[in-house]
């Protein structure tokens, strides 16, 4: 198979197909571990087997769980939607967000079944949004997913280093926590990374089977040692008692904004799909893997919610004033009423998150490399390259850290700044899921046909699935941009939507300069394999 390039193949918008009949051995030698599926899916997306194969359906299953984290980063998150709803308002917000993602799951699914690439939402976009839009539409989802992901990882390495900054404040009674200290093992933990993101790779599939094991004893461990030695609310104040505690005049408007933490904690339905040209049989195990992820995933979260919020692990204000930098940590230590008791649970969390880490640096550089790939960035050739005899993004994998490491000194100026600038990966993603559902569903209501996939949602369900899952996301796109807290003064704000309007503008200005000139969209290179 030839790499991208040449002449566009504007007329193949929706023409290509899965079939494989026709592939020969002078369209590729080497499929580096696929298959014939993987073989015809890449030869009708013009794309070069550049990177190896080595995950299968349990290997994917346990990198896309240890990445999403949904019931570490629950209990992280706690403080948000516990004052912007309480205990009730938390539990069915969460209900409400799980049945969003479900949805905007079985439509990322179905999308990655039909086109199994790295690229993912752009790529998408480009395949299925009308022809005369394509190419800027696509341009932004890009840029949209490079924003999202970068700045999810540098989101969580830095509740990676609070973790263990909780964990030293077990130790040293009094340890201040330092906001150099944060940005210092924030750094640490994402330099870490790139060890099992370039030398142990090809280990990373063995790896993610270990850790999908410690994933779920760790959630046991967690959820036993709550309920066996916490005390338990009343079930009616737990489940039925909503609270308005920030005063913003509606319990149904304070929930709203106390679901940024829920959807936060579920984002990233994508995941594994920036990793569908490093899985075999990609577009029948890619999408199962997704759909078993996120029953998974989303089952731990809710139980974890409920018994978080059912153990009495101390008043709001405790955990705000605590002493052991996070309120989590503060819970761990009231529940079992000891130090040592404490950091063995945190240091559970903080292991967990490291691994989330390690995955993530792999889903935002490949998705960094495609977009590349493409000739979406700038610096494209060298952020394009695959080293020979690596077999993976290595320059981009090394922007990728770097991003984190410039982004995390934000955290010495201003750590408010800084968890903006994070919820900036809510933002873009859900920007990007409302662009390309949108395209799909567009294409269903008017009557065009679509890729055929081996996971097929049907026209009418399909339909309902797509429409469910962009309504969901165009409320929770809304609220990202709303504070925590109304009334909120100048440091508090919640600068998310300057940000965000700025680097879209910035995205847009370079398309216009320069973009535009190089980068057509994925679908101009797609092949007729009919």
């Amino acid at each position: 198979m030839k790499p991208v390039g040449g002449q566009p193949n504007v007329q193949a918008l929706n023409v290509g197909t899965n079939t494989t009949d026709e592939i020969t051995d002078e369209h590729e030698t080497d499929t580096k571990g696929g298959n014939a599926n993987d073989q015809g899916n890449m030869y009708r997306m013009n794309k070069q087997q550049e990177l190896r194969r080595n995950f299968r359906f349990l290997s994917i299953f346990g990198y896309s769980l240890l990445l999403g984290n949904g019931w570490c980063l629950s209990i992280i998150g706690l403080l948000i939607p516990l004052t912007n709803g309480g205990s009730a308002g938390t539990i069915w917000m969460y209900l409400i967000i799980i049945i969003g993602m479900v949805f905007s799951t079985l439509s990322m699914a179905e999308l990655a079944s039909m086109a199994p690439t790295a690229g993912g939402q752009y790529h998408w976009v480009s395949e299925f949004a009308p022809r005369e839009y394509q190419r800027v539409l696509s341009y932004l989802t890009g840029w949209l997913c490079v924003l999202g992901w970068q700045t999810a990882l540098c989101a969580t390495a830095y509740s990676a280093a609070l973790a263990l900054q909780g964990m030293i404040a077990l130790c040293i009674p009094d340890y201040s926590a330092p906001a150099w200290h944060g940005v210092l093992l924030t750094l640490g933990g994402v330099m870490v990374t790139i060890i099992f993101n370039t030398i142990f790779l090809r280990k990373l599939p063995a790896f993610e089977g270990g850790m999908l094991v410690i994933h779920i004893f760790g959630f046991f461990a967690v959820f036993i040692v709550l309920w066996v030695m916490g005390d338990k609310a009343p079930a009616r104040e737990v489940w039925l008692e909503f609270e308005d505690a920030q005063g913003w005049g509606s319990v149904g408007l304070a929930m709203l904004v106390g679901s940024l933490s829920a959807s936060g904690s579920l984002v990233g339905a994508d995941s594994a799909a920036h990793l569908g040209e490093e899985l075999r049989d990609a577009s029948w195990v890619l999408p199962r893997s997704m759909i078993a992820c996120a029953v998974v995933n989303y089952s731990l979260t809710f139980l974890m919610v409920v018994t978080i919020l059912t153990v009495k692990g101390g008043t709001v204000e405790e955990l705000i004033a605590t002493d052991y930098v996070q309120p989590y940590v503060q819970i761990f230590y009231n529940v079992t009423q000891s130090r040592s008791g404490a950091l063995a649970l945190t240091a559970l969390l903080w292991v967990l998150l490291m691994f989330g880490i390690i995955n993530q640096v792999t889903t935002a550089s490949r998705q960094l490399w495609s977009f590349a790939r493409d000739r979406g960035l700038p610096w494209s050739n060298f952020l394009s390259r695959v080293q020979p005899g690596w077999e993976i993004p290595l320059n981009a994998v090394v922007v990728t850290l770097a991003f984190s490491v410039i982004v995390s000194m934000i955290i010495l100026g201003s750590p408010v700044a800084f968890f903006t600038l994070g919820s900036l990966c809510y933002s873009a993603l859900y920007a990007s899921y409302i662009i390309c559902i949108g395209c799909v569903a567009r294409k269903r209501i008017v009557g065009e046909p679509l890729l055929p996939s081996r996971f097929d949602l049907g026209p009418r369900l399909g339909l309902f699935v797509n429409l469910a899952a962009i309504a969901f996301a165009m409320v929770q796109f809304l609220f990202v941009f709303f504070p925590t807290a109304p009334n909120p003064t100048v440091p508090y704000f919640n600068w998310t939507l300057l940000v965000f309007v700025v680097v879209l503008l910035w995205a847009l200005l370079y398309y216009h300069i320069w973009g535009k000139k190089a980068y057509q969209g994925p679908v101009t290179y797609v092949r007729r394999t009919q």
